[in-house]
């Protein structure tokens, strides 16, 4: 499998995504005193995954 620039987005992208998902649960499940941030810390991980899943192409 060649490793292009877009393919590399587009793991970097799912795999922060994936971390941002994994942040939230496991602050609603095993500490729930911290949902807040770690709600905030998840959707910020989300937020750069989609950032470099919307940079694939043009970079």
């Amino acid at each position: 499998m060649k490793f292009n620039k877009n393919v590399i987005f587009a793991i970097a992208s799912l795999i922060l995504t994936i971390i941002g998902i994994v942040i939230i649960l496991l602050g609603a499940i095993k500490y729930p005193e911290y949902i807040y941030w770690s709600s905030l810390t998840g959707v910020g991980f989300i937020a750069v995954g989609w950032a470099f899943n919307a940079l694939k192409g043009r970079v």
